[in-house]
């Protein structure tokens, strides 16, 4: 107990994280109107070392917010436009006979990058998702039985228009429990849609992406990731988690509950969103906040429950409730 209360004495330094963060929202802030809450989530997951679903309808400005918030880190950025069609090694990339080496060599495809955009991710067949599942959890992909290890940072930060839309597939489980964070996006309101329009009348003819500058390095980024590792978490806050996650799985309205993923998920979020505010230490409220954001896309009602019109955000944020608060 005594090295634990040592340990925690030696503060961890956040202020040039949060003095970045700040610079990267003010950024930002030259095009999105709003959304500070998804731009903060986005940030949480880079830190995170995680990946981001945000979805939302046609037009809300998610993929323009994913491509200025890569564009802010000076590191190597991608995009990739899914389509019906698309093939996985169109994604991963492919082994090419080279004639002077008599070899095949091994191209590599966009997907090998730092910052990742995948736009409306829901569009291509089941074939091409199941592609990035390897690039997705363990940050490598194996070609002809050769592993290929992807730099860091790597976020994918992926889009998607909501199922209903004509054209659209349905996410399978597996590649769903592999983003940290499904975020989603609405219409803005009146107001922010008044400055929504003022903005895109002074913009002219600039590009948005034009207006907006690189504010950190990919390096400084990985030493962020490996400090937020050092956020101080109190063992009565392990265990609040690991009774919010497995609470899930005995839940009359829950089909599918939540694995031991998300519970660690939950933990590197919560050091992250705690070091975005400045705070070398997670709180309950840390991981309230967190929590919903995490589980929510992890789980899946019964078909009663979906029927009634129960959403699993809704259903979260019930359990989460019903959990007693540590002291």
């Amino acid at each position: 107990m005594d090295n634990e209360n040592l340990q925690y004495e030696s503060r961890v330094d956040l202020s040039a994280l949060k003095i970045a963060a700040d610079k990267i929202r003010e950024e930002i802030k030259k095009i999105i109107v709003g959304q500070e809450v998804s731009i903060d989530l986005i940030l949480t997951a880079i830190l995170s070392d995680g990946h981001v679903l945000i979805e939302g309808v046609p037009g809300v400005a998610k993929t323009i917010m994913a491509k200025l918030i890569a564009k802010t880190i000076s590191a190597p950025y991608s995009r990739i436009q899914f389509t019906p069609d698309l093939m996985p090694s169109d994604v991963i990339g492919t082994s090419i006979f080279n004639e002077k080496l008599t070899d095949f060599e091994f191209k590599k495809g966009p997907v090998f990058s730092n910052i990742v955009l995948i736009d409306e991710i829901n569009r291509a067949p089941a074939k091409t998702q199941a592609a990035l599942f390897e690039v997705m959890a363990e940050r490598q992909i194996t070609i002809d039985g050769v592993s290929h290890v992807f730099q860091r940072p790597f976020t994918i930060l992926a889009t998607q228009n909501p199922v209903e839309q004509e054209g659209t597939y349905r996410l399978p489980e597996a590649q769903l429990d592999r983003f940290l964070f499904k975020i989603e996006i609405d219409y803005p309101k009146l107001e922010e849609e008044i400055e929504i329009i003022k903005k895109h009348n002074h913009l002219k003819s600039q590009k948005e992406e034009e207006i907006v500058n690189p504010v950190i390095s990919e390096e400084e980024i990985v030493r962020y990731q490996d400090l937020v590792q050092l956020i101080h978490v109190e063992d009565t806050l392990i265990e609040y988690i690991a009774k919010i996650v497995t609470s899930t799985r005995n839940n009359a309205n829950l089909y599918l509950g939540a694995s031991p993923r998300a519970s660690i998920a939950i933990l590197k979020a919560s050091k992250a969103y705690a070091a975005l505010q400045g705070k070398d230490f997670i709180t309950p409220d840390d991981i309230k906040y967190i929590a919903p954001y995490i589980l929510k896309h992890r789980v899946i009602l019964t078909p009663e429950r979906e029927m009634e019109g129960l959403t699993t955000s809704v259903l979260m944020k019930r359990i989460i409730e019903g959990i007693e608060i540590p002291r």
